[in-house]
């Protein structure tokens, strides 16, 4: 028999929590605030967490024992390790058994008497200067990764290195050209319409940045300016190798939001949510800093600058989890549930938070809108291929031997990408595969790097361009340790976690 999924089918999580104030967040919060106090598992804490939120112990347990930093043992004192891809090639995959020994404490632990403890960690967004830890919200980064964390050496954070390749950058404009953030804002909505805003996207071509790669202005499109139309910008940036986000929310997070605002106008929002991911605790405190300007500045609240227009942003941390970067289970995360995928339709865009139409757009998609929106669609759209339009963000791993975050042109041969701009592998070792598109995408060989950066491009290779992050392999690592290393990633965060698998 066929199982017909009802767009109005009912959700017991929702019902429930609509009849008890939708604690949403709040309760993540609380489940958070509870965890850092403690070793102990979920069950002994959470239906207290529950129970104060005047829901059913369920409905905290849940969340508690499905999200990764909520799960895990946490000590005095609580490292987080990059078990990630980037840091697995950097350090040839040992990095995280010499912390366990020099800590004494094993991943995943609390020492006895709760003094420490490690938690292994898929990305910490310093893919560029691996292998990395975070000690409790301090960065630490390289070779001498042990002698940080023990105290030896001072802990080690550099910045991303950043670069240009356009002529032009649109995404870096901010950082590299001393474009200030809210002009295009300001002017909109003295003497713009949310449909001129819309239709400067629909020119430009702008497809999602998050991996999908679905068109901007068809999704704006599909929530029909509804009443109560919600705009959340992903910042949950899941894949191994990409740091681009946690370069654009740390050091320019006012073009962000300014992307966010311009989406929400287009989309007669009155309402957007930032979802940072909780392994970028420095992004998270400059979000929260940029939202406080902001108001501050008079760019959002009620009646923006003396118009109609009212806008509330907020800023919103993830619990982990890989999977919970998918815009449904994000959604779903948002409203203080498990972080799992559901079924569609309906679409968010539907039937999204709290059953409001909602959409969901990647962090590096939202920082592009100023500047379409300031030069047109058209000079955007002249930009990349005639299918993939713009400028697209691309990092590379600390194997090479200029690292870093580079705005390219889509159609931009790998190749280039790699020999040019990252100036091929240090210490002249030799490339033995490329991953690209994430951890799930895929790779490519030595001699395989002649396609260009598209997704058109890549997918004809067996590869994905997704948050375009490149991750470079040496002779140290073999191809068994590779693939060992990418299956365990998916066992641990993506196998049997998604509902519609």
């Amino acid at each position: 028999m066929a199982l017909v999924h009802s767009a109005h089918s009912f959700d017991a999580f929702r019902a429930l929590a609509d009849r008890h104030g939708r604690p949403g967040e709040r309760l993540v919060e609380s489940l958070a605030e509870a965890r850092a106090t403690t070793g102990d598992g979920p069950e002994s804490w959470a239906p207290a967490v529950a129970a104060r939120a005047g829901l059913p112990a369920a409905a905290a347990l849940g969340p508690a024992g499905y999200y990764a930093d909520l799960a895990a043992p946490h000590g005095n004192r609580h490292v987080r390790v990059c078990a990630a891809t980037a840091c697995f090639a950097a350090a040839g995959g040992g990095h995280l058994a010499e912390v366990e020994r020099e800590l004494g404490v094993a991943a995943h632990t609390a020492s006895p008497q709760g003094e420490v403890s490690l938690q292994a960690v898929r990305c910490v967004g310093y893919c560029y200067a691996g292998p990395a830890a975070l000690d409790g919200t301090t960065p630490c980064t390289g070779a001498s990764l042990t002698a940080q964390l023990t105290g030896r050496e001072a802990p080690r954070a550099p910045v991303i290195p950043v670069a240009d390749d356009t002529g032009d950058p649109v995404l870096l404009s901010g950082l590299l050209s001393g474009e200030s953030a809210w002009r295009v804002w300001s002017r909109t909505l003295s003497s713009g319409t949310p449909e001129e805003v819309h239709r400067e996207v629909a020119a430009s071509g702008l497809r999602g940045r998050g991996g999908a790669g679905f068109r901007v202005a068809a999704k704006w499109e599909a929530a029909g300016r509804a009443p109560g139309t919600v705009v959340v910008a992903n910042g949950d940036e899941g894949d191994p190798g990409s740091y681009a986000d946690r370069l654009l929310m740390e050091a320019d997070p006012g073009h962000v939001l300014e992307g966010l605002a311009l989406a929400c106008f287009a989309c007669g929002a009155r309402q957007g949510t930032v979802l940072v991911r909780s392994e970028y605790p420095a992004a998270l405190a400059r979000m929260r800093e940029a939202v406080r300007q902001a108001y501050a500045e008079g760019h959002l609240g009620p009646s923006v600058h003396g118009t109609a227009t009212s806008l509330d942003i907020h800023i919103a941390e993830g619990a982990g989890s890989y999977v919970a970067g998918e815009e449904t289970a994000l959604i779903a995360g948002l409203e203080g549930g498990r972080g799992c995928a559901r079924p569609r339709p309906p679409y968010p865009t539907e039937r999204g938070l709290w059953n409001a139409p909602t959409v969901v757009n990647n962090v590096e998609t939202l920082a592009a809108v100023p500047w379409i929106v300031e030069h047109g669609g058209r000079s955007y759209a002249r930009r990349g291929t005639p299918d993939e339009t713009g400028t697209k963000l691309v990092c590379l791993s600390e194997r090479f031997v200029r690292p870093g975050c580079y705005e390219v042109e889509l159609g931009t041969p790998v190749r280039r990408i790699v020999t040019e701009l990252g100036g091929g592998l240090k210490d002249g070792a030799e490339l033995m595969a490329l991953q690209v598109g994430g951890p799930l995408g895929g790779f490519l060989a030595p001699d395989a790097l002649d396609v260009p950066l598209s997704e058109a491009g890549l997918s004809g290779r067996g590869a994905a361009l997704g948050h375009a992050g490149l991750v470079a392999f040496d002779e140290r690592v073999t191809p068994e340790e590779v693939l060992r290393h990418v299956w365990e990633f998916a066992a641990a965060e993506s196998c049997g976690a998604c509902s519609p698998c």
